[in-house]
Parts: C-alpha cells; sequence; structure tokens
C-alpha cells in the first residue's frame, strides 16, 4: 500500500513540474508527460515496476474515445465510412507492405517482416488525438481524416491478433495473449486474463455470436436505457452519483468489449456516438474529462517509463536510423494517400506527419508475436525501442506541422474553391453560429445572400439544409471580387479569427468606400482595431446576450419590466456612443491600462452612463405622476 501511494505521488509530482514547463515552452502536454516518465524511469530509476499504474493509465485511452464519440453524431460517424474503409485500409495496407519489403530486402524473414509491418503500420491513438485536442486540429479536414485513419487502426489490431499464429515459425513456441501481456512492461490495451481464455474455449460460431450479441446490446442498452437510468440517478441529487454512473458506464463497456477480445477503446467509441444525441452527454463530458486528462497523462508517463535506453545505448545509430526511415516511410505514404483522397496543404500535411509514429497497439502486437516465436527477444527488443522512440518524436512531428502552416498565412488556400456562381445584396464572410443566425434572418426577410467560409464541412452542412454555400477563404481578394463585392449593399464579416477579419475589412474598405461593413468582434480592442479598419457597424459577440441578462436580472430584483427594458436600452446606446470615444483614444499596440488618456476618459464615460441609467428611471417613474 505505501509503495503504490509512493509511486502515485511520484508520477503526480513530476508531471505537475514537467508539464507546465513543457507547456510554456510551446511542446505540447504530451512531450511533458513523456519527459516526466523517462526522467522517472530510465534517468533516476524512481519508477519502479508499474504494471498497475499502466493498467489503471490505459483507462486514460478508453475515456478518450468515449468522450470524442460523444461528439459525433451517428450521421457523422456514417459520413466517415469512405475514409474509414479507403484512406484508414489503405493506409495500413501500404504501410505494412512497405516496411514488409524493406526488411525482406535486409534478409529478414518474410514472416517477421510481415508481422513487423503490421506492428509499425499502426499509430498512436492517445498522442495523436490528444495533439489533435491540444492544437484545436479535429475540426480541420486532416484531423476528421486522421481520426478515421486511427479508428481503421483500433479495428485491424483484432485481424492482426488473429493472424500472427498463422504466420508462427515451423516449430515456434506457442503461447497465448495473456502471456504475452504479462511479458512486457510496456501497456497492453486490451487484454484481459481470464477473460480472453473464456472466449476462445468457444467455437468459431459461438464466439462470433457473442461478440455480435455484446455490441449489440452496448448500442441497444446506449439507445433505450441510458435515459431512464440516468433520470433515475439525477433524481437522488447526489454529483457523485451521477459521476459514478459514468465512470461504471465506461469501465462496464471496456469490460464486455476484452470479454470478447475486442478493443475497449473501440466499444466505449461506439457507446460514445450512440450517446451522441443524449440530453445528458453534457452531463457525462463533464463527469469524464477530469478523469480522462489524469489517466491519459499517466499513460504517456508509463510510456516514457517503458523506454529501454541500456538496449538503445548498445546500438543507437540503427534504432535512430531505423525510427527516422519509419516516420519518413509512413509519411511518404500518408502524404500520397492523402493527396489521392484530395487533401491539400495543411491538411495533407497534418495528416502525413500526424500518423508517421508507431503506436501503443503495437505493444501488444510484439508481445503476442514474442509468445508466438516469431520474433526473437532482440529482435522484438529492437521493434519496441522504435514504436517507444517514434511516439517520443510525436509532438516534434506537430512542430514542424506548425512551422510548415506557419508558411501559409489564412485558412488552407491549396484546396481548389468553389466556382461563386450567383452574387446577392449581402456578402457574408463566415458562417459560424455568428454567421449563421445573420444569413437565417437576412434570407427570410427576403433578401439574397452569399456566403463564403473556409470550412467545407461548414459549407456541407448547410447544402443538407437547402442553404447554398460557398467554399474559399474570404480574406482573397478575388473570391470577393467574385462573390460581387464591386454591386453588394452590405458585407458581414463573420469570421472566426480577429486577424482574418481585420484583412477583410481593410480590403473591402480600400476597394469601396461606399460599402457599408458590420462586422464581428471579439472585445473591445477589436471593436477598436475594426473601426480602425473602416467597419460600420462593429457587434461584440457576447455584448447583446450580456444585455439581455442584465434585464432579466434587473426584472427580478425589483424593477418592472418596462423599467428594464428602458434602462438595457440606455445602457446599450451609451455603451455604444462610448465605444466610438473610446476608438478616438486607443493607441495600437498599448495596453489600454496604461493610456492615461483612455483610462480618464473611461472613468468619465462610466460616470456619465450611470447618470443616464438614474435620470432615464427617473423619467420612467415620473410619468404616471405627471399623467395624473
Amino acid at each position: 500500500m505505501e509503495s503504490s501511494l509512493f509511486l502515485a505521488s511520484l508520477y503526480l509530482g513530476a508531471a505537475l513540474v514537467v508539464v507546465p514547463l513543457a507547456v510554456r515552452a510551446g511542446v505540447g502536454s504530451v512531450l511533458g508527460y513523456l519527459g516526466a516518465g523517462i526522467l522517472l524511469g530510465p534517468v533516476f530509476g524512481l519508477a519502479g515496476k508499474a504494471e498497475d499504474l499502466q493498467h489503471m493509465a490505459e483507462i486514460g485511452v478508453v475515456m478518450m474515445l468515449f468522450l470524442i464519440g460523444l461528439d459525433l453524431a451517428p450521421r457523422s460517424v456514417w459520413g466517415m465510412r469512405h475514409a474509414l474503409l479507403g484512406l484508414g485500409g489503405a493506409q495500413i495496407v501500404g504501410s505494412c507492405l512497405a516496411v514488409a519489403g524493406i526488411l525482406v530486402l535486409w534478409n529478414q524473414p518474410w514472416q517477421q517482416a510481415l508481422v513487423i509491418g503490421m506492428v509499425l503500420s499502426l499509430s498512436s491513438t492517445a498522442i495523436v488525438l490528444q495533439m489533435l485536442s491540444e492544437k484545436n486540429l479535429m475540426r480541420q479536414r486532416g484531423g476528421r481524416s486522421a481520426f478515421s485513419v486511427l479508428l481503421a487502426q483500433d479495428i485491424a489490431v483484432v485481424p492482426m491478433l488473429a493472424l500472427i499464429p498463422v504466420l508462427a515459425l515451423p516449430g515456434a513456441g506457442g503461447g497465448n495473449l495473456t502471456q504475452a501481456a504479462a511479458e512486457t512492461s510496456a501497456p497492453a490495451e486490451g487484454v484481459a486474463e481470464p477473460l480472453i481464455s473464456l472466449v476462445q474455449s468457444l467455437p468459431g460460431w459461438g464466439a462470433t455470436l457473442l461478440t455480435l450479441a455484446i455490441v449489440a446490446a452496448i448500442i441497444l442498452a446506449g439507445h433505450f436505457l441510458s435515459r431512464p437510468v440516468f433520470r433515475f440517478v439525477h433524481a437522488s441529487r447526489l454529483p457523485e452519483m451521477s459521476t459514478c454512473m459514468s465512470l461504471l458506464m465506461v469501465l462496464g463497456i471496456a469490460f464486455l468489449m476484452m470479454l470478447v477480445g475486442l478493443s475497449p477503446a473501440l466499444g466505449t467509441f461506439v457507446a460514445g456516438v450512440v450517446l451522441a444525441n443524449s440530453e445528458f452527454r453534457h452531463q457525462i463530458k463533464a463527469d469524464l474529462r477530469p478523469f480522462k486528462g489524469l489517466l491519459l497523462g499517466l499513460f504517456f508517463m508509463t510510456v516514457g517509463v517503458g523506454i529501454d535506453f541500456r538496449a538503445f545505448a548498445a546500438a543507437p545509430v540503427a534504432i535512430i536510423g531505423a525510427t527516422l526511415a519509419l516516420i519518413a516511410v509512413k509519411a511518404v505514404i500518408l502524404f500520397a494517400l492523402g493527396t489521392a483522397a484530395g487533401l491539400r496543404g495543411r491538411d495533407r500535411w497534418l495528416l502525413a506527419l500526424g500518423l508517421a509514429q508507431a503506436g501503443e497497439f503495437g505493444f501488444l502486437l510484439v508481445s503476442f508475436a514474442r509468445s508466438e516465436g516469431i520474433l526473437s527477444g532482440a529482435l522484438g527488443q529492437t521493434t519496441l525501442l522504435v514504436i517507444s522512440l517514434s511516439m517520443l518524436l510525436s509532438p516534434f512531428l506537430f512542430l514542424i506541422y506548425d512551422r510548415l502552416s506557419l508558411r501559409q498565412k489564412g485558412p488552407d488556400t491549396s484546396a481548389e474553391p468553389d466556382t461563386i456562381d450567383r452574387k446577392g445584396r449581402v456578402i457574408i464572410a463566415g458562417i459560424g453560429r455568428f454567421g449563421q443566425t445573420v444569413n437565417r434572418l437576412v434570407r427570410s426577410s427576403g433578401i439574397d445572400t452569399v456566403v463564403l467560409d473556409a470550412d467545407i464541412t461548414i459549407i456541407e452542412t448547410m447544402r443538407r439544409f437547402g442553404v447554398k454555400g460557398f467554399y474559399g477563404d474570404p480574406t482573397r481578394p478575388e473570391l470577393l471580387a467574385a462573390a460581387g463585392l464591386a454591386e453588394a449593399e452590405v458585407l458581414v464579416v463573420a469570421v472566426d479569427d480577429r486577424d482574418h477579419a481585420l484583412s477583410i475589412v481593410r480590403h473591402a474598405r480600400h476597394e469601396r468606400p461606399d460599402l457599408h461593413i458590420v462586422a464581428r468582434a471579439r472585445d473591445r480592442v477589436h471593436v477598436y482595431e475594426l473601426y480602425q479598419a473602416g467597419a460600420n457597424d462593429i457587434v461584440r459577440e457576447t455584448f447583446d446576450s450580456s444585455i439581455r441578462a442584465g434585464r432579466y436580472v434587473l426584472e427580478n430584483t425589483g424593477f418592472s419590466d418596462y423599467e428594464a427594458s428602458r434602462m438595457s436600452q440606455t445602457f446599450y446606446k451609451v455603451d455604444r456612443a462610448a465605444m466610438r470615444d473610446l476608438a478616438e483614444l486607443w493607441v495600437p499596440g498599448q495596453p489600454v491600462h496604461l493610456n492615461e488618456g483612455y483610462v480618464a476618459r473611461a472613468k468619465q464615460l462610466d460616470r456619465d452612463l450611470e447618470t443616464a441609467l438614474i435620470e432615464d428611471l427617473d423619467e420612467v417613474r415620473l410619468k404616471p405622476t405627471a399623467a395624473e
């Protein structure tokens, strides 16, 4: 007990010191966790045997896939089928054959070469998805394609496990999956000792029926039983019971999937997709997110602990060369497949560099292959080192992607934009939540609009609802011209990125001094920047909703509905006028609290606002008396 607590304290303490430093250095949390694990294990030798923590940490991967599934409705998953089967399948087969072919040329037996090819064709689900989430890349087309490939790889592990015994060399020793998992200190996801033997004891048709029955039970239970069960739990009004229910759901599904020898992460992902439309989705995410982050961090640390630097020191040049060769081969294959799939620019580089490493499932496959006698101890150890080192290099691959992305200003413009075949009185640049509301109101009023957005997914979603939009980067002058900038009456700038918004406003004002420009602002400073750039009407994205919320507060603290309405209208008018005054005093690049003229004027405007509200309230309350 004491040793377990001491070990857990070491892990948490190392993470607390190293990970924030890594994040502040700009290399991401994943590299920080890996570095903390290396310090604990190979460097200082403090980690000891961490099998118990490893098994606990693997739950973080399971939770991560479950939470990702919660953000994907079944229709979205169905829309990924082509990338899942086509792009994912081609990547697995292509990488496997390429690695195996190189090893055969180096005089390795074809059975060993094929097994190592299968092992190294996989990528790290845990690291890649964490990096995509941290860098907010899941919404990009390249991020969604990478996720589809990872999901295909998780599914492919099952037939790989079935194929390895068939490839066993003549006279090779037997073994089973349980023994294989016990032989390695590296994470072995999806292994359960008593349960695998239970499935193996069944005939083939029985194991298949049991597998299908459990998967069907997970889907049906998630669809029909989750709502009444969660309602029952929430009726207790005990927050910890909601957390308990969420944890039980994830762990129970993982248990059932392990019962039939399938990936628990894949099972929980399916369950998350089933629950994506549930009204309890946000509560489940809130319950599980802290556990996921902590356990996933422990998983990355156990990867760092498991790196055998003594074996690495015996042949560092060969191992580093093999790792770099693996990354290069997979990156080239992924780059070519991404090009064939229609990816361009950033998206293509994201797919190629993001999935170029090996993955955690490789630990399991190598151990199983060693127990079956296909891989020798030395060859298996070398393969494990290549896997670990490639995973360690993954954050650096994302840093390379970041550098390549900086060369392209604005959204990815390498993909061919749509041909704009219509013009309207209003051009809307950016069709996120803000732009959608504007577009619906204007179109419902009988005014034609032309919508531009650099996110192809949003454009395709709009088209499903019968709203025509055009894919293309609104910051490109030729696209604005094609959309009818010369004839338009109003331009609505609703893009998310503040720099892109400024670029569009400046260009439009230069081309059309008479054009009325309505722009979305992130904050007060952005308002000043847009005002100087030439926007006519500037809307802070939370301003109107905040005023409405304040009006509700007034109505429930003693003011009448009419008084609250008048005061909120006065506040709106006075504050908008004050923003124009302050915009004249704002100095670009200087913090507003260091601008003495700005601060003095802001204080005076606050006093004027208070006076205006009091006078307005007095006027409202005196009206009945005057009438009498």
